[in-house]
């Protein structure tokens, strides 16, 4: 009779691993999703920091403010096809107030980047979201060099 009651216990038990699994599928699905999109933001973030630096160098070694405005936003649109980030909406403003500086005095040139980041396309096609991530950087102008 013991050994009957102990077959009914295990018995009860069988397909319990497997709802167990199912339950918790998703859930671990929805976790994997949500660092893959944390890591797609972090990247992003440090490729559009680049960029900005290399925008604010950029404009920072042009003789003119147009100049310095045009250079900026090819070497950040370079700099951002470099690393492989589409921006859907890609904005580059350059700070351009140190061109009036009187030579000899110490001046700088600022670029701010704002990118739109898609993440349609991390895990599942179609999936709506974007991130709006924004980087600044300043860079010095040269001293004694010329400036119009």
């Amino acid at each position: 009779m013991t050994e009957r009651r102990n077959q009914r216990r295990w018995s009860s038990d069988r397909g319990s691993a497997a709802i167990e699994a199912a339950m918790l599928a998703p859930v671990l699905l929805a976790l994997v999703g949500l660092a893959i999109a944390g890591g797609r933001i972090q990247v992003a973030g440090g490729a559009i920091e680049g960029a900005a630096h290399d925008a604010a160098r950029a404009a920072s070694i042009a003789r003119t403010e147009s100049q310095a405005r045009a250079d900026a936003y090819s070497a950040a649109s370079a700099a951002l096809d470099q690393q492989g980030l589409h921006c859907t909406q890609l904005t580059v403003v350059v700070d351009t107030s140190g061109f009036a500086v009187p030579v000899g005095q110490p001046a700088t040139v600022a670029a701010s980047i704002t990118c739109v980041v898609d993440l349609s396309d991390i895990v599942v096609d179609g999936l709506p979201g974007s991130r709006t991530i924004n980087a600044t950087f300043v860079s010095v102008l040269d001293t004694f060099r010329t400036r119009t």
